[in-house]
């Protein structure tokens, strides 16, 4: 099990401050003889007449000296979770979790942009200070 982000943590305590109840950390992802472990599972529930929402989300925290090769292996995680995902719990909808510097200074870049919305990447972007979320990209 690799160890989780430097951001892991303000991450979880956003998501719970903002209503949601984290059901797994790790959260494990397993088809076949493929096992995986994403950062974390988290639910909440909408109304007693609905079902709830449940979530998977990959936390990254672009510490390395090259944004653009943190990207590079950001993506590639993020296709391979959603992939084994749709199969084994399609009714999870899959986020990748970064800082308000990380978004500010990577992704609101006009060519980040454009990859972002090829692959469908759906963010949480969380002002680790605080410990909020600043906004929920899909």
């Amino acid at each position: 099990m690799p160890a989780p982000d430097a951001i892991h943590d303000a991450v979880k305590a956003a998501l719970v401050r903002d209503g949601w109840t984290i059901t797994a950390d790790p959260f494990l992802i397993q088809y076949e003889d493929v096992t995986l472990f994403a950062d974390l599972g988290a639910e909440r529930p909408l109304a007693a007449e609905r079902a709830g929402q449940k979530i998977v989300v990959e936390v990254k925290s672009f510490l390395s000296p090259s944004p653009m090769r943190d990207l590079e292996t950001a993506l590639g995680q993020y296709e391979i979770y959603r992939g084994f995902l749709e199969i084994t719990e399609p009714e999870r909808n899959l986020y990748l979790a970064v800082s308000t510097t990380v978004y500010e200074n990577v992704f609101a870049r006009n060519a980040i942009q454009m990859i972002l919305k090829r692959y469908r990447v759906a963010i949480i972007v969380v002002d680790l200070n605080d410990e909020e979320i600043v906004s929920w990209i899909s």
